[in-house]
């Protein structure tokens, strides 16, 4: 797929774009951390990321690419005016592989106004998934990867940072999604993708580890305490840096099925926590590469 042809247009409404003819999902197509010794002086430094913005602005045009099985209309776009506090309002993608509630709850967040952010895109492995219907629903895009034989209209992963691109994302969230993340995107967007785990980490993370097994190795570990984690993503599965997690109970007679649900209630509040602070660049880096969130009420306290 040439670059040049993934996309040809932008959305008229960051928050939901017009979808029109859906038949099927819509397919368009960091530096290292430093490794400072935690017994040196703790500096914190402001770390904001910049990614390229195309200077053009089209009106009325079709976003094309192939495979494409959704055409998609839209008027002229003006992003980046709506400021908070001096801060751009920012656009995220959201990838799941599931049933997508944390992406609902970033959503359902980010229209009452406590998320300064719009989902402008949803990447997922599989087209039917629940959150890709969601998705649809809203008139948000849909776009497919990675390419498999279960899915031969995915994108390549450079095809997929070029769609990104287009659409200005700022920030990548991870969830639900089960896929490895591809070096080609991360190196692509350093310091601004972040994933959820359903145990706090690094305990019951790695490959293997998701959905419903996290809960049932918890349980039959005796573990006392579990709940979710946010992390930046690096090359590996769970291995990023923690920015935030969430401590609930494991009962006595736990099943796997009500802890999930415990954590999962868990999961919702955070990732709307976090992706809070995301959006009001209030994510501030220790000398020593760990990631702190600043506190909205108090600015010189950290977390």
């Amino acid at each position: 797929m040439e670059t040049q042809s993934l996309l040809s247009g932008f959305y008229s409404n960051p928050t939901i774009p017009l979808v029109r003819n859906i038949k099927k999902p819509f397919f368009v197509a960091s530096p290292p951390l430093s490794s400072a010794s935690f017994s040196q002086p703790r500096k914190w430094v402001l770390y904001r990321t910049c990614h390229s913005v195309p200077q053009k602005v089209w009106s009325k045009q079709r976003l094309k690419c192939k495979n494409v099985v959704e055409n998609v209309e839209n008027d002229a776009i003006s992003h980046g005016k709506d400021l908070k506090n001096g801060i751009r309002r920012k656009k995220l993608a959201v990838f799941v592989s599931g049933g997508g509630s944390n992406s609902r709850s970033i959503h359902e967040a980010s229209l009452r106004g406590s998320v300064h952010g719009d989902i402008v895109v949803l990447v997922t492995n599989k087209h039917g998934c629940g959150g890709a219907e969601y998705a649809r629903d809203k008139g948000i895009p849909v776009v497919l990867f990675p390419k498999t034989k279960e899915e031969p209209d995915g994108l390549s992963p450079s095809d997929l940072v070029s769609v990104l691109r287009r659409f200005e994302v700022d920030f990548i969230l991870l969830a639900g999604y089960v896929k490895l993340i591809p070096v080609e995107l991360i190196q692509a967007y350093p310091r601004s993708i972040v994933n959820i785990h359903p145990s706090l980490l690094p305990a019951f993370g790695g490959k293997g580890y998701y959905g419903m097994k996290v809960h049932k190795a918890v349980i039959a570990y005796g573990a006392r305490y579990s709940g979710p984690t946010i992390h930046f993503v690096d090359e590996h599965y769970d291995t990023g840096r923690i920015l935030a997690q969430s401590v609930v109970p494991v009962l006595a007679n736990d099943t796997a099925e009500e802890l999930a649900a415990r954590v999962l209630r868990e999961e919702h509040r955070l990732y709307v926590e976090v992706t809070e602070a995301l959006c009001e660049e209030r994510i501030i880096w220790r000398e020593d590469g760990v990631p702190l969130i600043r506190s909205k009420e108090n600015p010189s306290e950290f977390r």
